[in-house]
């Protein structure tokens, strides 16, 4: 028995879109792939404008460029995230504040974040994790209240809901990733959905070298020049006509892998009366989109036993973030001061199961059995 952790789902039109582009002559970025891809995603995500980028961390690093961040400035962020969020932070010259999780959805905690919040708050950051929201009316109230703004790191949930409305869509900036593990992919990219109008602007010429060129090549200026710092977050078209392919398929792969999360969920519920484990918990009014599959173990050294002994029979499954406010680097910035226990309690006992579209529903009940058998010999052996 051999199931992988993870399989990057395959339409079966993804190279013939990247001949398609190679032929055209038009393998830059910002071409008619590109303009499809943005079109498509933001007629599903219902999005003021979306532009495609180069990676999920750089939509983030776009959204926080445009809030022009001053020395000194604070931007909130979970300690438990991928380090993209708080280095993105540090790239557009402010200062990242790590916050408290709930300890139900591993999602930032609205409570946490309303404490750390001080004159110097430009920005909330908060990641929807796993694919399930975060309390969105709980940070729009936060954000509105503080007058600061509401990103969203929307990696994980492409295809995720609050209150029937797609995760991207409810702060000023929604930053979506298509990496390899993503349900969505194209190997490495990504994409940020502009939903205040006021950035839309400033983030083409970012997003184009400082430059005024996305006006030039929709025929409203005669030329481009220079305006101000900017970078290069566009993907070219082969990668864009990749991304179609998958973006074609994105309710069919949603609905899939929603089927397989509560698959998992319904299984593994009849095992919490036996067993020292912890299950996913939605939030109200939300529906996920079946990005990750985790549970919570008692401790590191009984998930570490349950690691080898699921890799020894060839099932994959792995942990997740090493919290930031015990790295090196981000230890000198500020953290809830009340404690970050829920964090490094999470970090400690999380263990991601398989889930990719092609996991058939007997290799969900291998996994659980799997599961069923070695947890009932660790808790004997206690």
């Amino acid at each position: 028995m051999k199931i992988p952790f993870n399989r990057p789902y395959k339409s079966g039109k993804e190279l013939y879109y990247i001949a398609q582009a190679h032929f055209s002559g038009h393998i830059s970025g910002d071409g008619p792939y590109t303009k499809e891809c943005e079109n498509l995603l933001q007629e599903f995500l219902n999005s003021n404008k979306v532009r495609l980028t180069t990676s999920g961390t750089a939509a983030i690093e776009l959204a926080l460029l445009a809030l022009d961040l001053k020395h000194g400035d604070e931007v909130i962020v979970p300690s438990f995230t991928f380090v993209s969020c708080a280095n993105a932070v540090l790239l557009a010259g402010g200062v990242p504040v790590f916050a408290e999780i709930d300890g139900n959805t591993q999602n930032i905690s609205p409570s946490s974040v309303e404490k750390l919040i001080t004159k110097k708050t430009r920005a909330i950051l908060i990641v929807h994790y796993a694919g399930v929201a975060c309390d969105m009316s709980a940070f729009r109230n936060i954000a509105q209240q503080y007058k600061v703004a509401l990103i969203e790191d929307a990696a994980h949930c492409i295809g995720s809901l609050y209150n029937n409305q797609e995760l991207g869509t409810h702060g000023d900036f929604g930053c979506f990733s298509f990496h390899e593990t993503k349900n969505i992919t194209c190997g490495e990219g990504g994409a940020i959905s502009i939903n205040n109008p006021s950035y839309v602007d400033k983030i083409d010429i970012i997003r184009e070298k400082g430059t005024d060129r996305t006006k030039f090549l929709q025929g409203l200026v005669d030329k481009y020049t220079w305006h101000q710092k900017g970078s290069s977050y566009l993907p070219s078209e082969l990668t864009a006509a990749f991304l179609l392919a998958q973006l074609e398929n994105v309710e069919r792969i949603s609905r899939r892998r929603r089927e397989q999360w509560f698959a998992y969920h319904e299984r593994l519920s009849s095992l919490k009366d036996n067993y020292p484990l912890q299950l996913p918990s939605i939030t109200t009014n939300a529906v996920p989109n079946g990005h990750i599959y985790y549970m919570l173990l008692p401790d590191s050294l009984f998930r570490a036993k349950i690691i080898e002994s699921l890799k020894r029979i060839g099932i994959g499954v792995v942990f997740h973030y090493i919290p930031l406010h015990t790295s090196p680097y981000g230890a000198r910035f500020r953290a809830d001061s009340a404690g970050m226990d829920v964090t490094a309690s999470t970090a400690s006992k999380i263990l991601r199961l398989p889930l990719f579209f092609e996991l058939e529903d007997g290799e969900i009940e291998s996994v659980v059995n799997s599961l069923r058998y070695i947890m009932d010999k660790l808790v004997k052996s206690l």
